[in-house]
């Protein structure tokens, strides 16, 4: 069962105060984020039993893998994303990048909940990259591996955003984005984006994995649907070449009121950043009008 967290807030409306209580109800969500290298170890020894019981060890809800191979002859052809499912007793969805060996690489989301849906679409890279996305009932969970080319990382920003445009859930990504918290890329992402993993200090390193001295791994989220709790690095030196990224949230899952004003005609038309300032909405970005969302070039 889904433990929630129910706030009651009162409304004050014109010169006094009314008699309406709004709902608002969390979800508690521990979201983890790992690149597990194909499960070899900073040893190269594959072994996807150490890397499932990295995973077990932070209990999480859901997981956002990254260079996950698929039926590989490196990594003894199993299907990396069924195996750790079965070991994590989680479900598994796996987003193929490339063709590899005659098996595939790519991303992989496991869950407590069986995705409602999935979707994978090709981003720009040297080595092809994805973006893997799945739908639960609560909110949208996705993971990404951005390339090592600048320019190709800045060109999946504006893919990303149009995805995340496309829900009206809360809309949470992770990855290894192979940029560091001051770049360009993190720069415009944290336009539109909440990054929920902390960002600054040698405890936010998660990469080398013996030695980290570099913050590339992230958690983030679109708006504020989602209330960071806890944040942390896993302190797992050797199951892979990444520290694993661990965050523990409250994601918002219903409004409910009674009586609640109906919003005028000319409400609508009013457009919000992602932040719940009211804007003219004249630079480019993501913004909110009449409780949707709206992608402006």
């Amino acid at each position: 069962m889904k433990a929630r967290f129910i706030f009651l807030l009162l409304a004050c409306l014109g010169l006094g105060w009314s008699s309406i209580s709004m709902a608002q109800s969390y979800e508690r969500q521990t979201i983890l984020s790992y690149n597990i290298r194909h499960g070899a170890g900073m040893d190269n020894v594959v072994d996807l039993d150490r890397t499932a019981e990295v995973i077990n060890k932070t209990t999480p809800d859901v997981v956002g893998l990254q260079e996950v191979d698929n039926i590989v002859p490196r990594s003894n052809k199993v299907n990396q994303t069924q195996y750790l499912a079965e070991k994590c007793g989680m479900y598994g969805t796996f987003g193929r990048a490339i063709p590899l060996s005659g098996g595939a690489y790519g991303v992989a989301i496991l869950s407590k909940e069986k995705p409602l849906s999935v979707r994978n679409t090709p981003l720009p890279g040297q080595e092809k990259r994805t973006l893997l996305v799945c739908e639960f009932e609560d909110y949208v969970f996705a993971c990404t591996h951005l390339d090592l080319v600048e320019s190709n990382r800045l060109a999946s920003v504006e893919i990303i955003l149009e995805e995340a445009a496309r829900w009206d859930k809360p809309f949470i990504i992770c990855g290894d984005w192979n940029d560091k918290p001051e770049s360009k890329l993190i720069t415009q992402l944290k336009k539109s984006f909440v990054i929920l993993n902390k960002t600054t200090g040698t405890e936010s390193y998660s990469f080398p994995a013996d030695k980290p001295t570099s913050c590339i791994d992230y958690i983030a989220t679109m708006g504020r649907s989602v209330i960071r709790t806890g944040s942390r690095v896993v302190a797992e030196p050797a199951a892979s070449d990444h520290r694993p990224v661990l965050v523990t949230a409250l994601v918002k899952v219903l409004d409910d009121g009674i009586g609640a004003p109906e919003a005028s005609a000319s409400e609508d038309e009013v457009m919000y950043d992602l932040m719940g300032r009211r804007t003219a909405g004249t630079a480019p970005g993501l913004y909110i009008k009449g409780e949707r969302k709206l992608l402006k070039r």
